[in-house]
């Protein structure tokens, strides 16, 4: 099945221990497409300027991202600069230009409105929730958020958390939330709020899901190159949803392997700066390092 993803594309400056790279390929769409490209159809809707080169829309789409969604608007695309701390567990955002992505809403074509999975990618819940009420019958709806929104627009996002399935967040980020400094709690808690499932990111120390039903724990994939953090929780989702895109069921054995896939898409897109590692990824890998994290989980 298809999976539809809303959200930015932007230019990335990136610094970290292992140099530094100007203009990288990223946003949260890009790392997710590409990721969850592995799987299925991807659908994108966002937005880019005119500054946009032919050359990254060819490499999404011959990864098999349909481009029909990407809006191309007069002005410069995003951007977004950032350094990366020694041990690359903290970034500082140096700039941020939002330009076209700032008056961003999403269109979503009428080709595109049947997807039964839908990828709410990181930005402000209003405009997620303008994406659903575009869809009609979706069988599985995940967001992303962050600290932004559960700080300037909470009221929004409460009332955006009961019409989605799942959320994805970081371990901060869920205390934030729910106000709770125990993360098992904060998880659970976050479930009273209205998603079924809960997706909490706990980067190089791997990702909690719970729901109603089930608690399950997965470590990170023990990557020893990294390179550059930029969009690994992005490529997390779409690993997920990419994989659960491809199952007959949404059911607790596909979810957990789904929490393994996305595991090991954001471990190849650390090795590299921007989506150039995921992006020259091929199922083969995602696969063997499947099987890998598998055996080092097994007891």
């Amino acid at each position: 099945m298809s999976v539809l993803v809303v959200g930015s594309t932007a230019f990335d400056d990136v610094e970290t221990p292992f140099g530094s790279r100007k203009a990288c390929l990223g946003g949260s769409s890009t790392y997710f497409s590409l990721a969850a490209a592995l799987f299925t159809e991807v659908r994108l809707v966002s937005v880019v300027g005119e500054d946009f080169p032919a050359e990254h829309k060819e490499l999404l789409a011959s990864r098999g991202v349909r481009l029909d969604g990407l809006e191309v608007k007069e002005g410069a695309t995003f951007r977004w600069s950032g350094r990366y701390s020694a041990d690359m567990n903290s970034r500082e955002t140096l700039d941020v230009q939002l330009n076209t992505f700032g008056d961003f809403r999403p269109k979503v074509p009428e080709a595109f409105r049947d997807s039964p999975f839908v990828f709410l990618a990181n930005g402000a819940p209003g405009t997620q929730a303008s994406v659903l009420d575009q869809v009609p019958r979706p069988e599985f709806v995940v967001a992303d958020t962050m600290n932004l929104w559960i700080d300037i627009a909470r009221d929004e996002l409460m009332a955006l958390l009961p019409r989605i399935d799942g959320l994805i967040l970081n371990d901060e980020e869920a205390r934030m939330l729910t106000g709770e400094s125990n993360l098992i709690r904060a998880g659970r808690k976050v479930l009273d709020l209205g998603p079924k499932l809960a997706l909490v990111k706990k980067g190089e120390h791997g990702a909690f899901l719970f729901s109603s039903y089930f608690q399950y724990a997965m470590p990170a994939y023990p990557t020893e190159a990294v390179v550059d953090p930029t969009g690994a929780g992005d490529s997390f989702a779409g690993g997920f949803m990419g994989f659960l895109s491809t199952c007959d069921s949404l059911s607790l054995w596909n979810m957990k392997r789904a929490v393994a896939y996305g595991t090991v898409t954001a471990s190849l897109t650390v090795e590299g700066f921007g989506v150039d590692r995921i992006a020259s990824a091929g199922i083969k890998d995602v696969d063997r390092r499947f099987q890998e994290l598998v055996q080092f989980v097994s007891v």
